[in-house]
Parts: structure tokens; sequence; C-alpha cells
């Protein structure tokens, strides 16, 4: 039987490649669309790492591909809604903040470690995750048939807001720590 290794990999660039063709429709309020290409493209973020973890298909480029494919899908429709005034610029500014802290912070340990392969979503992240997109799937449904209506949409936002700051906070906290002992390991005197 043909290894199918390559398929969470080639998830993650449909992920990154469905972001123009979701961008254009949100901007061009074809809502309908957006809303069924964005919903195929964030069951992409869920089905990839279920397959490469389930088969052991995970690699050292998947590592990179996955969080740059949800980063690009994700911040894209941000800046998107933002751009046709359905989200606050207040929170696609931290939801694009937090993914800049991460990547910059991905790149300095894996400077430091000199691979990615023991890290991974903390739990925070995943809830920020579903959070995020079923705040972007709500606001383009509210867009499309007024469904649901602003006061979920509100809440839906107060609280991708917080997700979002915590799981920044928690990136920070955990792969500091990761750092830290990786550098003791380094540094300290054989025994």
């Amino acid at each position: 039987m043909m290894s199918m290794y390559w398929l969470p990999n080639a998830l993650c660039v449909l992920r990154m490649l469905l972001a123009v063709p979701v961008a254009w429709f949100l901007y061009h309020q074809r809502y309908d669309v957006t809303f069924v290409v964005f919903f195929i493209a964030a069951i992409t973020d869920g089905l990839d790492g279920y397959i490469a973890k389930r088969f052991n298909w995970t690699s050292e480029l998947g590592k990179l591909l996955d969080p740059l494919a949800y980063n690009r899908l994700l911040v894209t429709v941000f800046v998107t809604l933002a751009l046709i005034g359905k989200v606050a610029p207040w929170l696609v500014t931290l939801v694009v903040a937090r993914d800049v802290i991460i990547a910059v912070g991905a790149t300095i340990y894996r400077r430091m470690a000199g691979s990615l392969v023991d890290t991974g979503p903390t739990w925070i992240s995943k809830v920020n995750t579903v959070v995020q997109i079923s705040y972007v799937l709500a606001a383009i449904s509210a867009s499309s048939v007024s469904w649901p209506g602003p006061q979920v949409i509100s809440m839906l936002g107060y609280l991708t807001a917080g997700t979002t700051i915590i799981s920044g906070a928690d990136y920070i906290i955990t792969y500091s720590k990761r750092a830290a002992a990786l550098h003791r390991q380094v540094t300290s005197p054989e025994s």
C-alpha cells in the first residue's frame, strides 16, 4: 500500500492557497461563497493534524507549514473583515500581534533547539483556534443571513480577544521555559 505521508502537508498548502479566494469573495461581499470556502479551509486545519498524528506522518516541514497555513488564512480573513468594516481594528491588531509574537518566538526557539519537532500547539491555542474560527464563521454568517445577531457577534469578539491574549501569553511562558531548560542543558558542565 502506498504511503500518503505527504497528505498533511498538502492540506496545509491547500489551506494557504484558499486564503486568497476567501479574501476575494469576502471583499466582494459574496458571503455565501466565502462561508463555504472558509469552512472547507477551517476543516483542513483539524484534518491535517489528525492525519499526521494518527498515521505518524509528522515532519519538520509540517511543523513549519501548519502554523503558517493557519496564520495566513485567519490573519487574511481578519484583515479583510476589518477592511470591509465587519471587525473592529483593535481585535485584528490583537490577532495579528499574537501571530507575529509566536512566529518570532518559533524562529528564536528553532535557532536554539535546531528543530521544532518537540513543539506543538498548546491546549489553549487549540481553544483559541476554535474560537477564532467560530467568530469568523459567525461574522460571515451575520453578513450573509443576519444570523447570529450583533450581541452574539460582540460576545464572540470579546471571547476571541480573551483567548487570543491568553494563548499568546501561554506560548510565551511555555516556550520561554523550554528554551531556558534547553539553555541550561547546553551550558551546564557535565557531571
